[in-house]
């Protein structure tokens, strides 16, 4: 298989290319400078500075300042710590990204999502928890419902048949 601009990361400035085109700063996947592909097997810590595609089976820990792209044919057994995780095949760990996730129709993923925006195509498969956001936006989300905190005792006037037990 031919990958067009394969272990490209620096254009001919010495810059690399995403910093090179004054990039609003998300995570791009024009420079891929790893693949391992389909039939492939891997163990251990697997860090990198820009965008790595896993078509073969990975087994460990994933850490990325970039992107890792995860393919169809892709089965990975990791933590993964990432900016942009894209994810086609299997994931079988927790994704954390600082700045999005998203999974195509044919992902399945079993672990815990956590990226500031999620995007998730109609047949992904998530067996796990989600959670998005920016910090401040997350304060309380119930907290409109519930009424003023005066004190945490159950008031006084109320319903015969209320319970004191935390909803």
């Amino acid at each position: 298989m031919a990958i067009s601009g394969f272990g490209r990361g620096k254009t001919g400035n010495g810059m690399d290319s995403a910093s090179a085109g004054g990039g609003s700063g998300a995570a791009t996947f024009g420079n891929l400078t790893a693949f391992i592909d389909q039939g492939s097997e891997f163990e251990g810590k697997l860090s990198f500075r820009d965008t790595v595609r896993i078509d073969g089976t990975f087994t460990g820990e994933i850490s990325s300042e970039n992107t890792l792209i995860v393919g169809e044919s892709g089965k990975i057994h990791a933590a993964i710590k990432s900016v942009c995780v894209m994810v086609s095949g299997h994931v079988d760990g927790d994704i954390q990204a600082s700045s999005q996730i998203v999974l195509h129709k044919s992902a399945v993923v079993t672990g815990d999502l956590v990226a500031p925006n999620i995007v998730m195509e109609e047949g992904a498969q998530l067996n796990g928890s989600v959670r998005m956001g920016r910090p401040h936006a997350s304060a309380n989300p119930g907290a409109k419902s519930n009424p003023p905190q005066a004190s945490g005792d159950k008031p006084a006037g109320s319903q015969p048949g209320q319970s004191n037990k935390p909803s």
